[in-house]
């Protein structure tokens, strides 16, 4: 026999037989963690939802975004590929009227478990001036509202983004229970945290020179309305519209009647419209930054230190007692 041990036909058969079935049953579970590692897979359209998703879901969660860093969310284009990733992801987070691209590209995909943001808080109309808007209560606002001019950029008020952030936790409880504790404490933190920036923001904007302030972009309708601010946006709620002559007058007259001495600019969009301005009228510029993407030239690494670094620049532009 050449020292070769035969196997009986029915052991090897046996063998060959469980072998299979134990490579069928890695390849399902590769399967149904589609490559995660076993998390729960997160689609974010842009990156405060992607930060939302990072703080509360942690370890547990494998989140992906859409809108890459430098890429302004407003414009964005979704590939198929991007459709087909949609439909792959356990969780989609969204606001809607923010991105139609993205809108299209979630009811396409059919997620069970999607959240549209603009249901978690009241969206309003913010205008270029800060005095233009209209609040639509309830949960309905941002499907009825977004197509009718309301204002998606609620998550430069932290009460606002907390109350979108307890809708994210409540999402992935539902989609993975059994680490439901963990999100709910994680939620609870990260709502402690944003209770405290507002008193930040509260405190150090409650004593200043002017109320006052002039944006190439007007994303900060919120923030302003919160902290008894005005808004002044040279353009609209939309980063790359061209303000009108007549517009760009109005600015120049506020700026002198509300002693504005600053025109603020962010790190998305072009700066060519403030610096005009500013010199047009011997303003300064400065960065407010409407946190819709971090880049290596944003003013801080995360949603918290960028609102900081705002919160300092409206200081020293509202002249701050």
């Amino acid at each position: 026999m050449n020292g070769r041990r035969l196997i009986p036909t029915a052991a090897l058969a046996g063998a060959v037989t469980l072998a299979a079935t134990a490579l069928t049953a890695c390849s399902g579970a590769a399967a149904a963690d589609g490559g995660k590692d076993g998390k729960l897979g997160v689609m974010a359209s842009f990156y405060p939802l992607q930060y939302l998703a990072e703080q509360i879901g942690r370890n547990h969660v494998k989140v992906d975004i859409l809108t890459k860093p430098g890429v302004e969310p407003h414009d964005l284009e979704i590939s198929p590929r991007q459709t087909a990733r949609l439909g792959e992801s356990d969780v989609v987070l969204y606001l809607k009227s923010l991105q139609p691209g993205v809108d299209k590209a979630v009811a396409q995909a059919g997620v069970r478990n999607t959240v549209d943001a603009a249901t978690l808080t009241t969206l309003e109309k913010h205008g270029a001036s800060g005095h233009d808007h209209h609040a639509f209560e309830g949960e309905e606002a941002g499907h009825e509202h977004g197509e009718a001019g309301a204002d998606p950029h609620v998550w430069l008020d932290p009460n606002k983004y907390a109350q979108i952030a307890k809708g994210v936790g409540a999402a992935l409880r539902k989609a993975d229970p059994d680490h439901a504790a963990d999100y709910r404490r994680n939620t609870d933190e990260l709502v402690a945290k944003l209770t405290a920036l507002d008193t930040e923001y509260r405190n150090g904007l409650a004593n200043t020179a002017t109320k006052t302030f002039i944006t190439t972009h007007s994303a900060f309708g919120y923030l302003a309305e919160r902290y008894g601010l005005d808004q002044e946006g040279i353009s609209g709620v939309d980063p790359e519209s061209e303000p009108s002559p007549a517009r760009m007058k109005d600015i120049q007259a506020i700026a002198r009647k509300d002693h504005v001495s600053t025109v603020f600019f962010e790190t998305l969009a072009s700066d060519k419209t403030a610096k005009t301005l500013a010199s047009d009228t011997g303003l300064k510029t400065d960065v407010l930054d409407p946190l819709e993407g971090i880049t290596a030239s944003s003013q801080g690494a995360d949603y918290f230190e960028v609102m900081r670094s705002n919160l300092k620049n409206l200081q020293k532009a509202l002249g701050t007692k």
